[in-house]
């Protein structure tokens, strides 16, 4: 899976949240906020293929935690970035 590229990391107001560029209208439904975790996931993976075990691994380098915690932290990322329609295939 790959995060599209018209989707853009911005901090708003103090939040950070996921901006489709290139949209003129804002749909306020999908605003994606990311938390600190979240957003290092989207750094560390943008602009490249990964899989839910790289996802993970992130989590696994930066905070030391359990591999299946990390694999249960990175698989709701990645059903939330899928809900909204941020990945691709």
């Amino acid at each position: 899976m790959k995060i599209k590229s018209n989707y853009k990391l911005r901090e708003i107001a103090g939040e950070n949240v996921i901006i489709n560029q290139g949209i003129t209208e804002a749909n306020l439904t999908s605003i994606i906020s990311l938390n600190t975790s979240a957003k290092l996931m989207w750094e560390k993976l943008i602009n490249q293929e990964f899989n839910l075990e790289q996802a993970a691994q992130v989590l696994v380098d930066t905070y030391c935690i359990a591999p299946e915690q990390a694999m249960k932290d990175a698989g709701n990322w990645v059903e939330a970035l899928k809900k909204c329609n941020i990945l691709s295939d």
